[in-house]
């Protein structure tokens, strides 16, 4: 069994009555970039500053590479952080920027020489090494922030929503930029964010925190398809919920009742729940066809008239209010230009998924 990277082992901290952390456990693997995500106070930027030695356990233990960190001062760890703001020095140049860590260590001149140089090319700005901060980018400047951080070799880095200062474009640049720094430079990187198609995009795994919890852990394919709680399935990306009770529950089907759908959900798989229990479904808006003509079959199905249209040019977003008055979202892919593709305002509409498309679960 392969030994974890970082151990986070019961962890919590408490500022007096209020509980920012609790009982947290969670293993990293080497070389793996693992996003914490959740809302503000969620408790994952303690977590993070609890890893970096910037707060201290009320209890529990951390560990990195198996050495328990309890007793071990900030500059001491093995471990880099890069905040959000960057913290550039202004009137540095730069390689001065860069450079200034393994000074303050008393590393050799060539060796620094190298190191920088060697980090400025992997960053791809060894052209603007002799720059000012204030002369580059804003995603220049957050790759001069990371080769700040990586220079020193760190065993691990912790960000702290590296790119949230960027523009959505930028960002999404930025975001497969720091993949394939990552990839060649083989560091653990721990990442906080609130953003969830960030942490999609960067993280090999997700941890989804709510009120000082780990809720789950999952690649982002599980966390998004599979969510194992109703806060999980509402909070990442956009979904569809409804409450209801199990009709019917075998092992290859689960039939829910939903007083604001005309039709049961059936879902192809079974949960091992009596009949009558109380449950909610999830159903994702790209999961769902719209339709001018009723379905054939009993379950899954509903009706609605279209009374809102959002056109975000690669899809379009409806919002159709069903008979019984509650609102659905639908997306679907544009993938012609054919108008009479297109459903328009107050149109009449049906709408049905298939089996394997609905998430079912209890409380």
């Amino acid at each position: 069994m392969t030994t974890p990277y970082v151990r986070i082992d019961h962890v919590s901290k408490r500022y007096g009555d209020t509980v920012a952390v609790n009982n947290v456990s969670l293993d990293i693997n080497k070389g793996e970039i693992f996003c914490l995500l959740g809302g503000s106070g969620c408790g994952k930027t303690t977590l993070l500053r609890m890893l970096a030695g910037f707060e201290t356990p009320s209890s529990g233990a951390l560990y990195i590479d198996g050495q328990n960190l309890a007793d071990i001062p900030p500059y001491e760890r093995p471990v880099n952080m890069m905040f959000q703001s960057y913290a550039l020095f202004p009137h540095m140049s730069v390689e001065a920027n860069i450079s200034f860590g393994l000074e303050q260590e008393r590393i050799t001149r060539p060796e620094i020489k190298r190191r920088v140089a060697e980090i400025l090319d992997i960053v791809k700005l060894g052209d603007y090494a002799k720059r000012k901060p204030h002369q580059l980018s804003g995603g220049q400047r957050q790759r001069v922030a990371l080769a700040r951080a990586l220079v020193k070799r760190p065993k691990l880095l912790l960000l702290d929503e590296p790119l949230g200062a960027l523009d959505r474009k930028l960002r999404e640049h930025t975001q497969f930029e720091l993949i394939s720094i990552q990839e060649k430079l083989g560091v653990t990187f721990v990442v906080v964010t609130h953003d969830q198609e960030e942490a999609m995009t960067l993280a090999s795994r997700v941890g989804v925190m709510n009120r000082g919890e780990i809720v789950q852990v999952g690649t982002p394919r599980d966390i998004y398809e599979f969510p194992a709680t109703r806060f999980v399935a509402d909070f990442i990306g956009s979904v569809n919920l409804f409450d209801g009770k199990l009709s019917e529950d075998e092992p290859e089907f689960v039939r829910v009742g939903c007083p604001q759908l005309p039709a049961p959900v059936y879902i192809d798989h079974g949960m091992s729940a009596p009949p009558g229990a109380d449950c909610w479904v999830a159903i994702r808006p790209e999961k769902i066809e719209l339709g001018r003509t009723a379905p054939a079959g009993p379950d899954n199905w509903a009706h609605g008239v279209v009374q809102g249209i959002a056109y975000l040019g690669d899809m379009s977003v409806y919002l159709i209010r069903l008979d019984s008055g509650r609102e659905v979202r639908v997306t679907q892919a544009n993938r012609t230009r054919k108008p009479e593709e297109q459903f328009k305002w107050d149109e009449s509409v049906y709408l049905c998924w298939d089996a394997g498309s609905p998430v079912v679960g209890m409380g």
